[in-house]
C-alpha cells in the first residue's frame, strides 16, 4: 500500500481508502462479511474509512467502531458524515441552511456518529451535501471551528453533489474546508476543469469516491442486470443510461492491456492525478478488499494509455431519464 499525505493535517493515509455505504443496507450486505472485509483491509494496510450516519441510520458506523476497538493499536482515520435535516440528496442552491444543517444539527449528528463509532474524537467531520450558495454564512465555519476547539473532531469537509464539482469551489476558498469529496472516475473527469485546481492552491485534500460508477467500470454488468426492489441503482441504471454506460464500458475495455484489469485501471487513472488524496471503492467482500488494494501496488498508467483513457470523458448532470 503506498500513501499520500494529507494537505492540511498531515496524515499519512492509504492512497486507496474504503467506502462504506454498501454496508448500510445495500442488497446482499451482510455485517459479518462486512467486518471480516473491514479486518482485512486494515492488515493489508488501509487505514482510511469513510462512512456516514445516513449509511443505515448508523449502521455503518457501529460497523467501523467495531473494527477500530479490534485494531486499537493501529492508527485509523475515520471519515464520517452529518445528514441533511431536510434528508433531501442532493442539497438544492435554493435549500436554506438552517432547513440543512443549522448548528444544532451539525452537533446533534456529530454527538451520535461519536457515540457509533466509540471515539471521543472524529478524525474528519464531512456535511453530506453542499450548496454553494452557504459559503458565505459564517454559521457553519464557526460551528466546524467550535466542534474542532472542543476536541470532537480533527477536520472538516464537504461531499460534493453528484456532477457538480464546482459547486464547492466557493466554500474552499474560505479557507474552512480541509477535505472534499467528489466523484471522479474515468468518466467523470470534470473535476479536474475547476475543483482541483483550488483543492491544490488552497492545500485541501480530494477524497475521490465513486471509483467504479457504482459498478459500471468493475466490468461485471450486463444490458440485463437488475437489482431488487428498493436498491438505489434501479434508479441510476435506467435501461437508457444503462446502455449507454455499458456502450462506453465496452469501448474502455478494448483499451485495457493485459496485464490490468479493469478495476485497476480505473483505480489507477484516479491515482494518476496529483490533487487526489485517497479513493474510497466500496468493498463489502473480502475479495473486493484485496483486489482494490492491490491497486495501489499495481503498474503505473503510461502516458499513452493516460492519454486514450482521458479521451473517455463522460460529461453528465443527470442520470438519464
Amino acid at each position: 500500500m503506498r500513501y499520500r499525505t494529507s494537505p492540511r493535517t498531515g496524515w499519512q493515509v492509504a492512497e486507496v481508502g474504503y467506502g462504506m455505504w454498501g454496508m448500510g443496507g445495500w442488497t446482499g450486505s451482510n455485517d459479518e462479511e462486512s467486518l471480516r472485509s473491514l479486518h482485512l483491509a486494515v492488515e493489508l494496510g488501509c487505514n482510511f474509512f469513510d462512512t456516514a450516519w445516513a449509511y443505515g441510520n448508523g449502521r455503518s458506523e457501529r460497523l467501523l467502531g467495531e473494527t477500530l476497538r479490534a485494531h486499537a493499536g493501529t492508527r485509523l482515520y475515520v471519515a464520517t458524515k452529518v445528514p441533511p435535516q431536510n434528508q433531501r440528496w442532493p442539497a438544492r442552491s435554493d435549500d436554506a441552511l438552517d432547513d440543512v444543517f443549522p448548528p444544532s444539527h451539525v452537533r446533534e449528528y456529530t454527538e451520535k456518529s461519536l457515540r457509533n463509532l466509540g471515539v471521543e474524537t472524529i478524525d474528519l467531520q464531512q456535511l453530506h451535501v453542499w450548496s454553494d450558495a452557504w459559503a458565505g454564512d459564517e454559521r457553519w465555519r464557526r460551528t466546524a471551528e467550535d466542534l474542532k476547539r472542543e476536541g470532537k473532531i480533527r477536520a472538516f469537509g464537504i461531499s460534493l453533489n453528484r456532477w457538480e464539482p464546482w459547486n464547492g469551489v466557493k466554500a474552499i476558498r474560505t479557507g474552512a474546508i480541509d477535505s472534499v469529496q467528489v466523484v471522479y472516475n474515468i468518466f467523470d473527469q470534470a473535476p479536474e476543469d475547476e475543483l482541483f485546481p483550488a483543492c491544490t492552491v488552497e492545500r485541501v485534500a480530494v477524497l475521490a469516491r465513486v471509483p467504479f460508477d457504482e459498478g459500471s467500470l468493475t466490468g461485471t454488468l450486463t444490458r440485463e442486470s437488475t437489482w431488487p426492489q428498493g436498491d438505489w441503482r434501479n434508479l441510476y441504471f435506467t435501461r437508457e443510461n444503462l446502455a449507454e454506460t455499458l456502450a462506453r464500458v465496452e469501448r474502455l475495455e478494448q483499451l485495457v492491456p493485459s496485464s490490468m484489469d479493469l478495476p485497476h485501471i480505473a483505480l489507477k487513472f484516479i491515482l494518476r492525478h496529483p490533487a487526489v488524496t485517497t479513493t474510497i471503492p466500496g468493498m463489502r467482500r473480502p475479495r473486493h478488499v484485496e483486489r482494490n488494494l492491490a491497486a495501489s501496488d499495481a503498474e503505473v498508467l503510461g502516458d499513452d494509455l493516460y492519454r486514450r483513457l482521458r479521451a473517455l470523458r463522460w460529461d453528465r448532470t443527470a442520470v438519464i431519464p
